[in-house]
């Protein structure tokens, strides 16, 4: 299991509607509005690193209003 925190920038006026769309979406087990250089922040969780690319890439980046996101995988030390 990989988990990660998707950091999201989003569109002036959009960070709802993108936090409402993502917070829907399979492997996504939290999504927050926040303050400060991102307007929204999810939780997500995925079989494999490769599956979690997919989930970045091809469903969440494609979601309308977001400008940028970054991907801060979780270590367990």
């Amino acid at each position: 299991m990989v988990e990660a925190y998707i950091l999201i920038q989003t569109e002036a006026g959009k960070a709802s509607d993108v936090a409402r769309e993502v917070s829907t979406m399979a492997g996504v087990t939290m999504c927050e509005y926040v303050m400060g250089p991102y307007e929204v922040i999810a939780r997500v969780e995925a079989a494999s690193g490769d599956e979690l690319g997919k989930l970045v890439i091809a469903r969440i980046q494609s979601v309308p209003g977001i400008t940028r996101t970054t991907t801060c995988t979780i270590v367990h030390l």
